[in-house]
C-alpha cells in the first residue's frame, strides 16, 4: 500500500498537509518505537535490535545507543532530559546527558518490592511526576526483552512522584500500553492492547481489548474511567494528544486522528502495523511516526499538548 491520507472530517486537512505524502526517513529496522525530538534530532528505538537510533535532516540516521536494553517508549522530563522505558532492565530511567545516553539514573524498577514486568510507555506531568504502563511484552519472549516470569499480580499503570513515591493508579487493564494527558492534564488517556497476545504482534484477538480509555485525574487518583474509542483494524499502541485535544493514535493501518469526543477525523494510511507518533522538528509541528521497520515524517500544523501546556506554565520541555 502506498502511504496516503483519508479525510473523514474536512478539519483533518487543516491539521495535516495532505498534499505531501508521508515520507520515509529511516528504514531497515525490525520494529521501531519510542520517537522523541531532542536537541535537533529524532531519537527512536529499534527494539529487537536492542539499539536506539537518531535521525536529523543534516546527518540522516545514526546509532545513538548500541545497547538500549530493549528500550521502548521515550519522553522528556521538565528539564528536557530523556526518560526511557527499558524492557530488558525492567525499569524506567532518566538519561542525564543527551550526548551520553549511557549515563542513566533509575527512576523506578520495583513495586512493593517486586520487579516490574517491562515498562512500555511513559509521560511526565507538569508537576514532574512520571506516569508509565507496565505490560509483559518484554518478558513474554527474548524478542523484545528477556523471557521471565512476572513477579506481579497484573499489568498496572503507575505514577512516580518527584520524591520517588510509586503508586499503582490503574489495575484493571489487560495490557496497558500508550498513555497521554489532555491539554489541561485533567484527563489521562490509556491504551489497552490486550488483543495482541505475544511479542512483535503475531496475531490479534478482537474479543480482547483494543481500545483507549479516558479517566478524570484528581491528583494521583483516576476516576470515572470509560472507553474513549475502539481502535480497529489492529490495536492502539502509542499515541499523542495535540494542543487542541485531538488524539493521534497508532493502529494496524497507520495513524488515526480522533476528536476530543472520540470521533474519527482522518487517517494517515501506512502499509504496516504502526507503533507510535510524536511531534517535533524545529517548529514542533512535524509529525514523526514509527511504523514496523520504518520511520515516517508528516507535515502537520499541530503541536504536542504537553509541550504547549508546559510552555504556558513556564516549563522547560
Amino acid at each position: 500500500m502506498t502511504p496516503r491520507y483519508i479525510t473523514v472530517d474536512p478539519l483533518f486537512e487543516e491539521f495535516v498537509d495532505t498534499s505531501i505524502a508521508p515520507e520515509v526517513i529511516a528504514r531497515d529496522c525490525i520494529w521501531t518505537e519510542g520517537p522523541v525530538w531532542l536537541n535537533g534530532g529524532l531519537f527512536f528505538n529499534d527494539i529487537p535490535n536492542k539499539r536506539m537510533l537518531r535521525w536529523s535532516e543534516r546527518d540522516g540516521v545514526s546509532i545513538a545507543l548500541i545497547n538500549s536494553e530493549f528500550a521502548n517508549g521515550n519522553t522528556l522530563d521538565l528539564s528536557g532530559r530523556m526518560v526511557s522505558c527499558e524492557h530488558g532492565g525492567r525499569r524506567v530511567v532518566r538519561r542525564q546527558d543527551p550526548f551520553d545516553l549511557t549515563a542513566v539514573e533509575t527512576i523506578v524498577d520495583k513495586f512493593e518490592g517486586k520487579r516490574l514486568n517491562s515498562p512500555n510507555d511513559v509521560v511526565v506531568r507538569s508537576d514532574g511526576s512520571v506516569w508509565f504502563t507496565d505490560p509483559p511484552y518484554g518478558i513474554n519472549s527474548d524478542v523484545e526483552g528477556y523471557l521471565a516470569e512476572s513477579e506481579l499480580d497484573g499489568c498496572y499503570v503507575y505514577s512516580v512522584s518527584v520524591d520517588g513515591e510509586i503508586r499503582a493508579v490503574a489495575t484493571d487493564f489487560d495490557k496497558p500500553n500508550g498513555l497521554a494527558f489532555s491539554p489541561d492534564e485533567t484527563k489521562l488517556y490509556i491504551a489497552d492492547s490486550g488483543a495482541i497476545r505475544g511479542a512483535s504482534f503475531p496475531g490479534i484477538d478482537y474479543n480482547l481489548p483494543h481500545h483507549i480509555r479516558v479517566f478524570e485525574v484528581d491528583g494521583t487518583t483516576l476516576k470515572n474511567g470509560r472507553v474513549f474509542a475502539v481502535v480497529a483494524p489492529g490495536i492502539p499502541d502509542g499515541f499523542r494528544v495535540d494542543q487542541q485535544g485531538y488524539v493521534w493514535t497508532s493502529a494496524l493501518d497507520g495513524i488515526h486522528c480522533l476528536s476530543p469526543e472520540g470521533a474519527l477525523v482522518g487517517k494517515i494510511l501506512l502499509p504496516a502495523q504502526t507503533s507510535n507518533v510524536c511531534f517535533g522538528g524545529e517548529s514542533g509541528k512535524t509529525m514523526f511516526i514509527t511504523s514496523s521497520d520504518k520511520v515516517y515524517r508528516v507535515h502537520s500544523n499541530c503541536r504536542d499538548a504537553a509541550q504547549a501546556f508546559r510552555e504556558t506554565k513556564g516549563g522547560a520541555e
